[in-house]
């Protein structure tokens, strides 16, 4: 999948989806079903100061997890070249983790509605990267061996699409069935690569 040249190529760009991160990542729609039905119990049992300071308390929280979720979205970027998937994520310090295509050995899509979806990455070889380092791009659960994951991407399917035959050319150079090399991408290739 390499250019004549050898140089690296950019196939996909994105971030993560405001409104579907949000409700998946940061469980916005749950903690507003829990505060609705405190708010209900407390109507219910005639308790108004309550059921005020529930309505108070649940716009808050809401108002911050969304907040979180803008500032993950804001602070994340995917890029998927012709040999590697590259992480820029990080609310608080950055962090960019490479994963060589070669370490991909399968890639789980879950479609999200509206085209969007996760996709989760499993791995081979020893390197195991914190699961709390790339909280909320990994997948919920895995905490002894913990799966990078593109967390609630638009055109997901198209995505992984391009991960699997990306994926296919960089093993078939593996193989030796196509001679090419690789170049390392520069930040500014990155920075100006189609989205």
């Amino acid at each position: 999948m390499g250019t004549p040249m050898g140089e690296e190529r950019v196939l996909w760009k994105g971030r993560p989806e405001l409104s579907l991160l949000a409700r998946t990542a940061f469980h916005t729609r749950k903690v507003a079903f829990y505060f609705a039905l405190l708010i209900v119990i407390a109507v219910a049992t005639n308790n108004q100061n309550t059921a005020v300071m529930l309505v108070v308390m649940g716009i808050a929280a809401l108002v911050i997890l969304y907040g979180l979720a803008w500032l993950c979205v804001k602070t994340t970027l995917y890029i998927l070249t012709d040999t590697r998937l590259i992480m820029r994520v990080g609310m608080a310090v950055e962090a960019r983790i490479n994963i060589p295509l070669k370490q991909v050995n399968a890639a789980d899509l879950k479609p999200l509605g509206n085209g969007a979806g996760d996709i989760a990455l499993q791995l081979s070889g020893e390197r195991l990267l914190g699961y709390y380092l790339m909280w909320p791009h990994v997948r919920p659960w895995h905490f002894t061996k913990p799966q990078p994951m593109l967390r609630s991407v638009p055109d997901a399917e198209i995505v992984a699409a391009h991960m699997a035959e990306a994926r296919a050319a960089f093993s078939a150079i593996e193989r030796g069935e196509v001679k090419t090399s690789s170049a390392p991408v520069s930040d500014g290739n990155l920075e100006g690569a189609p989205a």
